[in-house]
């Protein structure tokens, strides 16, 4: 291969990985994953170990940095970053996404092609897909995780998102790469050779058909409804912290509440009351009261501190995002999947205080313990979210068994006018879908909504204005295959398709001799 054409590849590799996004909310150009992950496929699939490594390494490049670019409004808007500095430090944070989470995909691939000599396109279409919705799945813990730009979110909306009940967001994945690759396969292989891949993009097909039928399915059912209100305050990121804007914050919030006190829940959302629960005490009671007083339940977002039990020492004291119902609700809970940087600092004693980034506000957290009580109010048990534990498909899968609805609250201000806070809301969008059931979503500026069973969005208000999303939730029971079962079955049949590929090459050479 000469020279040009090898950069010629890396271009295309790279290109492809920038388009990726464009699958993705706000976009929702779908089909465009399906060339995307074809293309990353194509300039890979017989090239050698060291150009299909860099070739992934720039395919993950491509991908983070035009799907993750709200990174830098959030260092340079709010963590006081210039414009340089932030930009390094995007494109840092990038290509550590793209060396840990997307490189070794393509690395793999190849060893495992060349070891086996893997030479059948459709042979190297199963392997690929197989280690391609693997990784995503390793994605989804690795280094605490990062599970976004997941390429089964882009077939919300369509008819297949009917299997996302049934195999989760990895599930669609697998599905779309395992097809993006044998149209491939099928395309690269000559006439007289063309039976097994068309035999396996068939197979593919008909998962795709049978979605009409799922969509008939109904995996959990309704068993009662409540009225609720979901404010939205819009109170500006850079003066949420400002201790001389705290009775302002508190006056939104209670101005735009003053008419809801007649719904059977009120949410509040993500650190809506900017004061420590020890600070709030008074202004929680006054709340508590209130909600009693109209037979409501009041469900809000703060920092809890909290000393330990057995020294009750300053030492011992922890920091929880929380949320606690109040009024008729009963319970509290703290967030147990923390953003790096935003809630907590990593290697905290070399970076902190370096610059205003590492030392933002409420970035010093501790998680919360994996068995916490469900928070409850008179007619539901819901399963509550903060923020980026929606966006972890089989811990919210966990979380909603024994509940009947599901809330998540956020303050995605943090991102301003980028495409951020687009993508983390479908992927809430999916996690309704995944478990059948309706979510309430209250946001500080949006985008608050409640969303239904199948994903839809039933309600929502504009963003970027405070204000109040009024509505009726209907609380669900029944747990679907993918909340009983999780992705396991995803994995093993992704591992089982590398066998495959793998068997069936071994069995190719033995026939030659």
């Amino acid at each position: 291969m000469n020279k040009k054409t090898l950069y010629f590849g890396h271009l295309v590799t790279l290109l492809a990985g920038s388009l990726f996004p464009l699958g993705f909310s706000p976009f929702n150009i779908w089909p465009v994953l399906i060339l995307a992950t074809a293309t990353g496929f194509a300039y890979t699939r017989t090239e050698t170990v060291k150009t299909t490594t860099v070739r992934g390494l720039l395919f993950g490049l491509g991908l983070f940095v035009t799907g993750t670019s709200w990174i830098y409004v959030s260092i340079h808007n709010f963590g006081a970053a210039s414009a340089p500095l932030a930009g390094l430090l995007t494109f840092l944070f990038v290509l550590m996404l793209a060396t840990i989470m997307v490189m070794p995909l393509f690395y793999l691939y190849a060893k495992i092609r060349h070891r086996f000599n893997i030479q059948a396109p459709w042979q190297q279409a199963l392997l690929f897909a197989g280690l391609w919705t693997l990784f995503e799945w390793v994605r989804s813990w690795l280094l605490t995780g990062f599970p976004w730009l997941l390429e089964g979110y882009a077939l919300l909306d369509t008819p297949v998102q009917s299997w996302a009940p049934v195999v989760g967001v990895f599930g669609l994945s697998l599905l779309m790469a395992t097809t993006a690759a044998l149209i491939t396969a099928t395309l690269v292989t000559d006439r007289a050779n063309r039976n097994p891949p068309l035999i396996a993009l068939s197979i593919t097909l008909l998962f795709w058909i049978a979605s009409v039928p799922l969509a008939k399915i109904q995996w959990t059912r309704p068993v009662g409804e409540i009225s609720f209100s979901a404010v939205q305050g819009n109170i500006p990121q850079l003066l949420k912290w400002d201790p001389g804007y705290v009775e302002e914050t508190l006056a939104t919030y209670y101005g735009l509440s003053k008419d809801e006190w007649d719904q059977e829940l009120i949410v509040w959302p993500e650190n809506a009351i900017p004061l420590l629960y020890s600070q709030a005490r008074s202004v929680l009671s006054q709340l508590n009261r209130k909600a009693a007083e109209h037979n409501s339940a009041l469900i809000i977002g703060l920092p809890i501190d909290e000393r330990s039990e057995e020294t009750k020492s300053l030492v011992d004291e922890n920091y929880y995002n929380g949320i606690l119902a109040m009024g008729l609700g009963e319970g509290r809970y703290y967030k147990q999947k923390l953003v790096p940087f935003g809630e907590y600092v990593p290697f905290d004693s070399a970076l902190r205080g370096l610059i205003r980034f590492f030392d933002l506000p409420m970035s010093a957290f501790s998680p919360g313990h994996s068995r916490q009580e469900k928070l409850r109010i008179p007619n539901a048990v819901i399963t509550a979210y903060i923020c980026y534990e929606v966006v972890y498909p089989d811990f919210a899968a966990q979380q909603a068994k024994d509940s009947g609805l599901l809330i998540t609250i956020s303050n995605d201000t943090w991102f301003g006018k980028s495409i951020g806070p687009e993508q983390h809301f479908q992927m809430a969008r999916m996690r309704s879908l995944e478990t059948g059931r309706y979510m309430i979503r209250a946001t500080n500026d949006g985008i608050s909504a409640l969303i239904d069973d199948k994903g839809r969005v039933a309600e929502s208000i504009e963003r970027f204005k405070p204000g109040v999303l009024r509505g009726t939730a209907e609380v669900m029971t029944g747990n679907t295959p993918f909340m009983v079962f999780g992705s396991w079955p995803v994995l093993f049949l992704s591992l089982l398709m590398m066998v495959v590929s793998v068997l069936s090459a071994r069995r190719s050479q033995k026939s030659r001799f």
